[in-house]
């Protein structure tokens, strides 16, 4: 599925409405449905801030519906939103494949470089890195969400497991505390790991890699999925 990005003379939405819009991607895609609430919770800000800037996008029309807990978004507003995510995995590659950069340590440079790429750069720097599906983190670039569907979050995989780590999900990008964690425990895509226990009464999956055992509380757990062997 080759891409083409939008025309560039296309309104752009400011950066703000970018970082909603790419909550909104997430939120549609994972749940079916956007939620203000829950885009509160994802973009850490307070539900008033959320409902002025709801006001202000459906205004600009990349949104629409009267309610505020349950949000649209307008066929403008989806392709927008679509175009930044874009942005912002192409970026991560950037960031591994030339400047060498680990990957999860992609996300926050991505985030201040991704408002400004344009139409035409975006399209070049898909042609150059191939036309990736994926992005670093394993998260699926629009489009190709079917890629990660036979993936299971740790949380859903049996003692005695073996599978590999397959992605990172775009909501624990933001936590630097879990990415140190995760880095210090080199958990990141294509490791190979074994399932030791999932206790439910204490909320903790055990796992094995690399000849190491890491415990990872459900937070964690839920939000990083494998693929079994």
């Amino acid at each position: 599925m080759s891409y083409l990005a939008p025309n560039e003379s296309t309104m752009r939405p400011t950066h703000t409405i970018e970082d909603y819009l790419m909550a909104m991607h997430v939120l549609e895609r994972d749940h079916g449905e956007i939620v203000a609430a829950r885009l509160a919770e994802m973009l850490g800000v307070s539900p008033a801030t959320v409902a002025m800037t709801l006001k202000r996008m459906e205004r600009d029309h990349w949104i629409s519906g009267k309610s505020r807990k349950m949000i649209q978004l307008t066929e403008s507003g989806r392709a927008a939103a679509h175009s930044v995510v874009r942005r912002h995995m192409l970026v991560e590659w950037l960031l591994v494949k030339v400047f060498h950069l680990p990957v999860l340590e992609t996300h926050s440079e991505a985030h201040a470089l991704e408002h400004a790429i344009s139409a035409t750069l975006e399209t070049r720097m898909c042609q150059i890195l191939g036309d990736p599906q994926l992005c670093p983190h394993g998260n699926p670039f629009p489009g190709y969400e079917y890629l990660t569907e036979n993936w299971q979050p740790l949380i859903k995989l049996d003692p005695g497991d073996q599978a590999t780590l397959r992605r990172i999900h775009e909501t624990m990008e933001d936590d630097l505390e879990i990415l140190e964690f995760l880095k210090t425990n080199i958990l990141e895509p294509g490791v190979e790991i074994q399932i030791d226990e999932v206790l439910p009464f204490n909320q903790t999956v055990s796992i094995t890699t690399q000849g190491r055992q890491v415990t990872l509380g459900y937070k964690i757990a839920m939000n990083i999925f494998a693929e079994k062997k």
